[in-house]
């Protein structure tokens, strides 16, 4: 193996020297068998950049990379890094990064829920008190490159995102009140994707991804996957963790345009992929019912995908940047969601009244929203959001229709120093026209199936929420962030807004520890009016 390496660094001082002479000489370096069909030495255009290619810098003179660099059609080795960037590769034709984000926490939190009485006159099951736990909180793995296309101005481009669980073993998810098919840890379980770039025209893409009307207000939220992120309240219409308008959408085909002056434009359209009307099939191609869970989870029958599947999903957004400023409005529209679930787990089987609410319970949703943001030179940041959500039910279901409320958001942040900063952010929740949670809300006797009392039984409950969230995060290298989070979620009386939701792997919500298993088999018990409350602290790497 000894004499196999000295042989080969021999060959490679031949070849060094040999190619010296032909640059002496003004000929073209020997190419790289390894690089054939590299055609361009232009950086990748990121398909969610909106941003010219860089001009690349070059390298140190005396070296190979440094020659290729000059020449008119350089040519690179197989995986050379490029130079002034570590995770960036060259490949045959265009370049391959490789990119990530670890991280995880030490949380204590309460569900604020020990003391209520059931109407069973009976507290709740467990430990609903301060409860301590590791979290990983959006962590993730993956590449994303670009393949030039000889002749063409644009350039093929892809990336492949996994998600990770570093305190947690990867699996299929249950608890107490939901089921999934989708393995956390799958392979290309997040954001992926193929399709075609070009500084001047934008990116067009296939795949799945975070929807534009999420990724519209990403940079009003210092609080992402901790315990106060702004979507414990911001995009969630049911006060859960599934934040219905801050998902990413599977099957989608989406645009970004370049930045005209200041704008951008994104939009996205996903096909149903349903042969049911009313969406109670798992969509073509997919392990779980659009929305998530699989059928039946939640204990319903008959079981079906009736607990928020939707057919065909819009989503668009608008921004503007200039200097400090920022402003952004977005809109997403989901279409024949079917949340019948809210009737079968009402009324007992066969129930003439269900039976007839079952088939107007299949309806479009739709959110839209507008932010304001400004950063001063002082190292502060203020914005604020606007939210209105709607479910379109005709009027004998308004009384449980929890999903039509209005939201808003504000935040401030300051630097510290050279390392330190601190944030602070308020969410409210407004009141919704009904309240479906007498089926699963363990302070409210379930109506006895009578249309004349039924009609009224969600209306008029107070089931708004503010969460309040304060964090301070250490910078302790360019890629590695310390923090600490607090947050409070106080719920009206009819109310189950939680904390931790979106991107987090441990959440706090209103279940107690009744029904150890998901599937048909549970029977949640929901606890509204708790006032949570949570500590976190954590390590943040992102490369």
């Amino acid at each position: 193996m000894q004499t196999l390496r000295a042989q080969v660094a021999v060959l490679n001082q031949q070849l060094q020297k040999l190619e010296e002479k032909l640059d002496r000489k003004g000929g073209a370096a020997l190419p790289n068998p390894a690089a054939l069909g590299s055609s361009s030495s232009e950086p990748a255009v990121s398909a969610y950049s909106a941003k010219p290619p860089a001009i690349e810098k070059q390298a140190p003179s005396g070296g190979t990379a440094a020659r290729s660099a000059a020449s008119p059609n350089p040519v690179h080795g197989f995986l050379e890094r490029k130079p002034g960037d570590k995770v960036t590769f060259f490949v045959p034709g265009g370049e391959l990064t490789a990119y990530g984000n670890l991280d995880v926490s030490v949380d204590a939190t309460t569900k604020g829920i020990a003391g209520e009485i059931g109407p069973d006159n009976n507290p709740p099951v467990g430990n609903m008190g301060w409860m301590p736990a590791l979290s990983t909180n959006l962590s993730y793995f993956g590449v994303r490159g670009s393949q030039s296309l000889n002749g063409l101005p644009f350039k093929f481009i892809y990336q492949l995102e996994t998600q990770l669980d570093i305190a947690a073993t990867s699996g299929a998810l249950e608890t107490n009140s939901n089921q999934s098919n989708v393995v956390k840890g799958g392979l290309t379980s997040r954001n992926s994707y193929i399709g075609i770039s070009s500084s001047q025209w934008g990116s067009l893409m296939l795949g799945k991804t975070d929807a534009p009307y999420k990724n519209s207000t990403a940079k009003f939220n210092p609080f992402y996957a901790m315990i106060g992120d702004y979507q414990v309240i911001m995009a969630n219409t049911g006060g859960d963790n599934r934040v219905e308008f801050g998902t990413r959408l599977d099957h989608s085909i989406w645009y970004q345009s370049p930045n005209w002056h200041g704008f951008v434009f994104d939009a996205l359209v996903s096909p149903g992929q349903n042969r049911a009307y009313n969406s109670d099939n798992i969509a073509a191609g997919e392990s779980d019912c659009t929305g998530g869970n699989i059928p039946g989870s939640g204990g319903t029958v008959p079981v079906s995908c009736s607990d928020g599947s939707f057919g065909l999903a819009a989503s668009a957004s608008v921004s503007y940047t200039k200097g400090g400023l920022y402003g952004t409005a977005a809109y997403e529209r989901h279409e024949n969601v079917n949340r019948s679930s809210d009737i079968t787990g009402l009324y007992p089987s066969g129930n003439v009244f269900s039976q007839l609410l079952v088939a107007q319970d299949v309806a479009a949703e739709d959110a839209g929203k507008f932010g304001l943001l400004y950063a001063f030179k002082t190292k502060t940041t203020i914005g604020g959001i606007f939210e209105t959500l709607h479910r379109y039910v005709p009027a004998d279901l308004q009384f449980q229709n929890e999903r039509q409320r209005n939201g808003t958001w504000f935040f401030a942040s300051q630097g510290l120093g050279h390392n330190f900063s601190a944030h602070f952010g308020w969410a409210h929740a407004f009141r919704a026209p009904g309240d479906p949670g007498q089926h699963n809300d363990s302070n409210a006797v379930p109506p006895g199936g009578d249309p004349a009392t039924d009609a009224t039984a969600g209306a008029g409950v107070d089931n708004s929420a503010n969460m309040f969230t304060f964090a301070v995060k250490n910078k302790l290298s360019k890629s590695l962030t310390a923090y600490f989070d607090w947050a409070y979620t106080a719920n009206g009386p009819a109310a189950h807004f939680d904390l931790g939701a979106g991107g987090r792997s441990v959440t706090t919500d209103c279940h107690d520890a009744f029904g150890a298993t998901g599937g048909l088999t549970s029977n949640p018990h929901c606890w509204t009016g708790g006032n949570l409350m949570g500590v976190s602290a954590g390590l943040n790497l992102k490369f």
